[in-house]
């Protein structure tokens, strides 16, 4: 059997990309004072009900601006990639739930574009997938690439925790088929060890990158702050709402579990719709 010391050293250059990644962006993010908002965000507190409202209005936007076909391009190829994989490459295996489920980690950043349309819609344009891209160009890149590469690297951090988790409970020794790791994983007293722990370490990256990120993209498109002012201003959302931001972390999760089952194609109608309805929540929750 293969020893999974070459897909751990993969890991370990992927942090160090990122690393190179955060840095990089950090260069570009020097702006002049006076371009920053001289006044703090606010937030509210929010209920329950908004998140359904969220909810309702991000359906509005998706319907409206057809952002699934956007997604079509991507998830139909990404989906290919994991099968292909999932049938040949057995050194992955481990990690293609950890993939599938770091959606969630990158999704704030990944669903950036879609924020821009669902802004330009409330302001009574009608958005066009260009938009999705001009966000971009705009003064505020600097500071969305650096908040995206430090999620890059918390997705890359999760995933040689993942390693890690896999070495001790199934490992070192991958396995030889699917049908195989997955009797291990179901069926064994250490593939039980493999769900609680990687469960439990998924919950708590997901949770601070909800704190994180809930609303601070979304601000960074929307207002002249600092990455640390966005961020700050997200985890103070958080701590003001404690319960309906961990019901939208759940909702969020559970959409794209469901999205994820049929060969990873729900996610091109789950992805945007959350990404819609993500801009509206903020639009709820900062002042």
């Amino acid at each position: 059997m293969s020893d999974i010391r070459n897909p751990a050293q993969w890991t370990a250059d992927g942090l160090g990309r990122s690393g190179q990644a955060i840095a990089a962006a950090r260069r570009v993010l020097t702006r002049p004072e006076a371009d920053y908002d001289a006044v703090e965000p606010q937030v509210r507190r929010i209920g329950f009900r908004d998140l359904g409202a969220a909810l309702r209005e991000g359906f509005d936007d998706f319907a409206a601006c057809r952002s699934d076909v956007l997604f079509i391009g991507l998830i139909y190829p990404l989906s290919g990639l994991v099968l292909y994989n999932a049938a040949t490459r057995m050194e992955l295996l481990p990690l293609l739930f950890p993939i599938t489920a770091g959606f969630a980690l990158l999704g704030p950043f990944l669903a950036i574009g879609l924020y821009e349309m669902s802004r330009r819609r409330e302001a009574g344009e009608e958005p066009s997938f260009a938009d999705a891209t001009r966000v971009f160009a705009s003064p505020s890149t600097g500071a969305i690439l650096a908040l995206g590469a430090l999620l890059v690297a918390v997705f890359a951090l999760w995933l040689a925790v993942a390693w890690v988790i896999y070495a001790i409970t199934l490992g070192p020794d991958l396995p030889t088929s699917l049908p195989q790791f997955i009797h291990e994983v179901l069926h064994t007293y250490e593939g039980a060890r493999l769900i609680v722990l990687g469960c439990s370490a998924g919950f708590a990256f997901a949770l601070g990158v909800l704190a994180a990120s809930v609303v601070s993209f979304p601000l960074l498109l929307d207002r002249k702050v600092r990455v640390r002012t966005a961020v700050a201003t997200s985890l103070r959302a958080f701590q003001a709402s404690p319960g309906p931001m961990l019901a939208w972390g759940l909702i969020v999760a559970f959409g794209l579990v469901l999205g994820s089952l049929p060969a990873l194609l729900g996610l091109i109608v789950v992805m945007p719709v959350l990404g819609h309805a993500t801009w509206r929540l903020y639009r709820r929750t900062v002042v």
